[in-house]
């Protein structure tokens, strides 16, 4: 089975992308993390997008703030789908800059982007792209999909 790369800028965006690891957790998905910023430290960028096939990776979840090019860069280097998880950083303004960072790539070069601070549901996407070729991933989430629908009914009762 393809991992799961989880990769963000910085030490300060964990927080965010906690939830994409602890869904992949959830669903029983192998998944590296690390830190692996565009502008620190592009090199280490560059040779892991080039090479996270080759290092078993299917999918790639990439969390940036402010100029957010993180998401980008990587999908510039990779023929991997990679989601971009815009997060909104002390630096950032209200977290738009990240957002449309990640969401306004040029053609050809494709970030499937998620909400601000939507690292659950790239934790979520991720896993429904590895589903394609995995059909016990595939069981985990229609339970997971079959659990939201039960919660929604289960409180729509104690209205």
């Amino acid at each position: 089975m393809n991992k799961v790369g989880v990769i963000m800028g910085s030490k300060s965006d964990y927080p965010v992308m906690e939830e994409a690891i602890s869904t992949l957790k959830d669903l029983n998905i192998k998944h590296e993390v690390n830190i692996v910023s565009a502008h620190r430290t592009p090199d280490k960028m560059m040779n892991y997008s080039k090479n996270a096939s080759k290092n078993g990776i299917g999918v790639i979840i990439a969390g940036a703030g402010g100029a957010a090019h993180l998401p980008g860069m990587v999908a510039s280097n990779t023929h991997l789908p990679v989601i971009g998880v815009p997060i909104k950083s002390r630096n950032s303004i209200d977290g738009w800059d990240s957002v449309l960072s990640i969401l306004q790539m040029p053609s050809g070069v494709p970030v499937a982007t998620v909400a601000l601070d939507g690292a659950k549901n790239a934790g979520i996407l991720a896993a429904q792209i590895l589903s394609i070729s995995n059909k016990e991933i595939a069981e985990k989430l229609k339970k997971f999909k079959n659990d939201l629908s039960d919660k929604v009914k289960k409180d729509d009762k104690t209205l």
